[in-house]
């Protein structure tokens, strides 16, 4: 398999150094060049045909917004953008999303080795990741141990038991799950914008790092008929209600009587994701059973699959999203493989999917 090469772009000598340092533990991944502005980025693509830009938001000459706006429209290269957490910061990285981004992350944490460590299992995976992603032009607008010494990833059952299938107390309220990462911003945008405003409780993970997921939720919220928003610890999940799992934290529902509620909690990465699917797929699994269906969107990795295969070895319905309509067919192709999936749909198809298969009051 031929190495990602990736062009990095960012005004700051010291992060275009630590980005190289990282990136270069990578043996699938290839630094072709370093560009301190889109100026000198669009000479360097001239010159090295990268497969991956990572791109700074905040430069001279030309801020990273514009550019990337202007690369989708004429020439589209898979693009990540690493952004520092500021408030404006954040709204200007789900903005990039729009303009076609394919991934945003936050800068990388490097006051200790955990997050050193942390940064670069997030940093590499999302650059090959964009390596994999179909991207279109947009008008106007390895092994289980890393080589830096990272432990194997862990599984869910680092946070919740697998369940003990027992007939689940019957409830009319249902539960909708979804996962989702790369290219999962847009997707789930085209999902539950779709959803009317008396759905079934709704529970969501997109990976995405901590502070992104509270401006998402809001930029959703503001699009769709339901209500969205970043999940606090002990939310109910009600109808016509979707909860967002907060980036850095991981999401279970639980169930007290008929209703269901989540705890948002630490814990480990789990399949290199905090928040993770399995964990949330698990939970539901485990707490509601039958009264739920669940959907896996683009994303790369296998995250969600064990999961997905619990929930409907509990009675749920589930469903994947298609290779055609993913940014990244890899988490639902794994489902799949799995044998957790019932049915493919297009991205366009979840939604009505989803809601043929709910209890309707």
């Amino acid at each position: 398999m031929d190495k990602v090469k990736v062009l990095i772009v960012d005004d700051s000598a010291l992060v275009r150094q630590t980005l190289v340092s990282i990136l270069e533990t990578d043996p699938m991944i290839e630094i072709i060049g370093v560009a301190a502005d889109p100026f000198i980025a669009v000479e360097r693509i001239k010159e090295c045909k990268p497969d991956v830009i990572t791109l700074d938001i905040e430069m001279p000459r030309m801020d990273g917004l514009t550019f990337l706006k202007k690369l989708m429209s004429q020439h589209p290269i898979p693009v990540v953008v690493i952004s520092t957490l500021t408030e404006k910061g954040t709204d200007s990285a789900l903005l990039a999303l729009e303009y076609g981004a394919v991934e945003v992350i936050a800068k990388p944490k490097v006051n200790t080795k955990a997050l050193l460590e942390q940064s670069t299992i997030e940093l590499c995976g999302k650059v090959r990741a964009a390596a994999q992603a179909l991207i279109r032009k947009k008008s106007n607008l390895s092994s289980d141990r890393t080589s830096n010494g990272v432990e194997p990833k862990l599984s869910a059952d680092a946070i919740i038991s697998k369940a003990k299938y027992a007939s689940m107390i019957q409830t009319t309220e249902s539960v909708i799950a979804i996962g989702a990462s790369t290219g999962g911003t847009e997707a789930l945008r085209v999902v539950l914008e779709e959803f009317p405003a008396d759905s079934p409780g709704i529970v969501v993970v997109q990976h995405m790092p901590e502070m992104f997921t509270k401006q998402f939720a809001k930029r959703l919220n503001d699009l769709c008929k339901v209500t969205v928003k970043e999940a606090e610890n002990g939310d109910k999940v009600i109808r016509g209600q979707v909860l967002i799992a907060p980036g850095g934290k991981h999401m279970l529902v639980k169930r007290s009587g008929a209703m269901y509620h989540v705890e948002i909690m630490d814990g480990p990465l789990v399949n290199r994701h905090r928040p993770s699917v399995d964990v949330l797929f698990r939970s539901v699994a485990r707490f509601a059973g039958k009264n739920a269906v669940g959907a896996i969107l683009t994303g790369m990795g296998d995250d969600g699959a064990v999961g997905m295969l619990e929930m409907k070895e509990a009675g749920a319905y589930t469903v994947a999203q298609d290779e055609k309509t993913c940014v990244v067919f890899g988490m639902p192709k794994e489902a799949i493989k799995r044998g957790g999936v019932e049915k493919v749909v297009p991205l366009s198809e979840v939604t009505k999917t989803l809601l043929s298969k709910v209890k309707v009051l």
